[in-house]
Formats: C-alpha cells, sequence, structure tokens
C-alpha cells in the first residue's frame, strides 16, 4: 500500500477492537436502554439472527468472555473493512474505465 498511515489505521481499529472492547460498558445498549425505560423491551420478539456466530456481541461456542468479543470485534473491524476495500475498489475501477 502506498499510504502507511491506512495501515497504521487499521492496526490500531484491530486492537482496540480486539483488546478495549472486553471493557466496553456492560449496560444494554441504546435501544435496549430506551426500550425498558419507555416500557415496550416486554413487547420485543426474539431476532431471527439471535443464534447466529456473531449474536449478543461475542463467538457463538467461545466460553472465554474477553476471547469472546475480542473475536467478534476484529472479524467485525476486518470485514468491514473488506467490505470497505471490496466498494472503493470497484468504484476506482469503474471510474478509469470511464471516457
Amino acid at each position: 500500500m502506498k499510504n502507511p498511515l491506512i495501515i497504521v489505521g487499521f492496526a490500531v481499529s484491530l486492537a482496540l477492537a480486539g483488546g478495549v472492547s472486553y471493557y466496553a460498558s456492560s449496560q444494554p445498549d441504546g435501544l435496549e436502554k430506551v426500550a425498558g425505560d419507555v416500557g415496550f423491551l416486554d413487547s420485543a420478539e426474539e431476532s431471527a439472527v439471535k443464534d447466529s456466530p456473531l449474536a449478543e456481541y461475542g463467538i457463538a461456542g467461545v466460553e472465554n468472555e474477553r476471547i469472546s468479543g475480542g473475536l467478534a470485534g476484529v472479524i467485525g473491524v476486518a470485514s468491514t473493512a473488506a467490505v470497505s476495500f471490496a466498494i472503493f475498489y470497484g468504484m476506482r475501477r469503474f471510474n478509469k474505465s470511464r471516457p
């Protein structure tokens, strides 16, 4: 890569997602908090993806919470970076092919 800042930024993102994510708040996320405060949390239905491998900010089957959350964070950062790279690479190739 021509720009080392991208590599450094990606490495920092991976380190934060893998290492610092364990120290995130154990409180419910914003939507759950509001649903509980307003009173419609009990009417919520089970999610269709509740049994997915990355449900609840962790990896299914990994017992250690720290490792589970860290791996989920790293997988999230890596997959987001891969999709972003593919989109921007495709846009760049498309723009070069235009007259």
